[in-house]
């Protein structure tokens, strides 16, 4: 095939060309899609009308379920819709489109995640410094300093990926453009993007390291608590969060690490799930329903008439008064 240009068009293979498999994925991410949107809905809801979660806390919680309800968008409803209709293309533009957003996306998670694993260890570590460390300030320059890095990546991510002419099959063996994938597109060795992956993975390895620093001093100050309850309650809410973070980024530098073959096995394709789609479906259950402030602003909403609120508040309060 010729070189593409402007005007081609890709081919999302996905994980089956059997039909009932194409059904049984869409089902399956479409009830995951479900959870993460409404989980994150009403995260933002919630620390938007309720005053008492104008938290440091809660205002970086917002910005993470705003950019993961944008990340899981970007790439489950279009794979959701190719199983359906059996209509897997997508344009060059469409292409660059995904990759941008999914890198600008992820980048910023990790530097949110980052920043609210240092806001605990403020809050746990320094409580009678938590107001002046963590002041108003402090916060819009942590949350803008993630985004403005993460567009940062992206555009590196974007500039050097698609430098390089691409050629031969236009299939993707994944359910989303990926760069390894697109890196095995191309008609010459693209050293400007690998140096770009190297770079982006040395400093998202930095920010893994600062996360286990900053819960290294969390749970061992935590440990040394006199209540047992409240060692118990510390230890529930932290470590989900933890293992959540330790999936997302273990998958990714797995996935940037290990060399992707031209057709990507089961485990290269459940890998690429783990650190698109479970994360932000994670993180809306433990942030909603394993989280007690949240469940005291659900229930301070429970008597109020419906349409005054999101839709999802309804599904949820459903969902709460069952795991009640």
């Amino acid at each position: 095939m010729e070189n593409f240009t402007s005007g081609s068009i890709f081919f999302l293979i996905g994980f089956s060309d059997v039909s009932e498999i194409q059904v049984l994925h869409a089902v399956l991410f479409l009830l995951i899609y479900l959870v993460a949107l409404l989980g994150s809905l009403l995260i933002i809801t919630l620390t938007t009308k309720d005053h008492q979660l104008h938290t440091p806390m809660y205002f970086f919680l917002k910005n993470l379920s705003f950019l993961e309800l944008c990340l899981i968008s970007i790439t489950v409803p279009k794979s959701i819709m190719n199983s359906l209709m059996n209509h897997s293309t997508i344009s060059l533009l469409g292409c660059v489109s995904q990759v941008f957003f999914f890198f600008l996306l992820a980048s910023t998670e990790v530097g949110l995640l980052t920043v609210m694993s240092y806001d605990l260890y403020v809050a746990v570590c320094h409580p009678l410094r938590y107001d002046i460390i963590m002041g108003h300030r402090a916060c819009m320059q942590m949350a803008t300093t993630s985004w403005v890095s993460g567009g940062l990546k992206a555009i590196l991510h974007m500039a050097s990926t698609f430098s390089k002419a691409m050629c031969g099959l236009p299939e993707i063996h994944l359910f989303f453009f990926d760069v390894p994938q697109l890196l095995s597109l191309a008609c010459s060795y693209n050293i400007g993007e690998l140096v770009v992956i190297g770079l982006s993975l040395v400093l998202d390895f930095g920010c893994f390291v600062f996360i286990d620093i900053s819960y290294i001093y969390i749970f061992s100050t935590v440990l040394r608590m006199p209540s047992r309850e409240g060692r118990h309650k510390a230890i529930s809410t932290c470590l989900p969060h933890l293992l959540v973070v330790t999936l997302f980024l273990s998958s990714g530098f797995f996935a940037y690490l290990h060399p992707l073959p031209k057709y990507p096995s089961l485990l290269d394709l459940l890998v690429s799930v783990f650190y698109t789609v479970v994360p932000p479906t994670m993180n809306s259950l433990i942030y909603s329903m394993r989280n007690k402030d949240m469940k005291m602003a659900l229930c301070s909403v429970r008597s109020l008439p419906l349409p005054q609120h999101f839709p999802c508040l309804f599904f949820f309060k459903i969902l709460f008064s069952l795991h009640h």
